[in-house]
């Protein structure tokens, strides 16, 4: 029986690594078997994923998740162009209750100010996916070699300073990092599990 044989056998008892996350959330495995860690080079999922981890910071991804739908009716299915444009009273009626998202005035108002920050990179770049696409060394998954999880990594750190740099907000080197892990731009899985072979 092969090493990726015994890792499956282990996970029908003890289930995917991820369950220390998803705690057997149906939606949060779903999400994670899915979307997680395969790449993206859409530039209005990646816009999509920008966002929502942006969203994220201080809280659960789960908490994110769970109102993802509300988030896409929100923000007119994370069109960028769309987004760029939402007034000031738009933004401010996501603040209402009833909105479905979390009603964080810093973060709405920066899906918008990131959203002109991206049509401004799509312009001068070419393409979303071009651009953060080239903060990975030859365009491949990084292959992350590790046992234990870290939260930040260089490239993580190049790409959030030059996006804060063309007026980016919610984009810490955290965030990012994950945002990377998201899109599959980084394969972390942990050593070991099938997933990572």
């Amino acid at each position: 029986m092969s090493k990726r044989d015994n890792e499956r056998n282990k996970q029908e008892t003890t289930g995917p690594w991820y369950h220390m996350f998803t705690k057997g959330d149906p939606e949060y495995d779903r999400y994670m078997d899915e979307e997680w860690g395969f790449e993206v080079h859409d530039d209005r999922k990646l816009f999509e994923m920008l966002i929502l981890e942006g969203a994220q910071a201080g809280l659960s991804w789960k908490t994110v998740l769970m109102k993802r739908e509300a988030y896409r009716k929100a923000f007119h299915g994370f069109d960028i162009s769309r987004v760029a444009e939402m007034s000031e009273a738009e933004q401010a009626k996501l603040l209402e209750e009833g909105s479905g998202i979390i009603r964080n005035r810093l973060k709405v108002k920066s899906a918008v100010s990131n959203a002109k920050a991206a049509l401004k990179i799509q312009e001068e770049e070419g393409s979303l996916d071009k651009f953060l696409w080239s903060f990975i060394p030859g365009g491949k998954p990084l292959l992350n070699r590790r046992k234990e999880f870290v939260t930040e990594t260089e490239e993580a750190r190049q790409m959030s300073a030059e996006l804060k740099k063309r007026g980016m907000n919610f984009v810490g080197p955290t965030i990012i990092y994950a945002f990377m892990q998201a899109c599959g731009m980084v394969v972390d899985h942990p050593m070991g599990s099938p997933e990572w072979e």
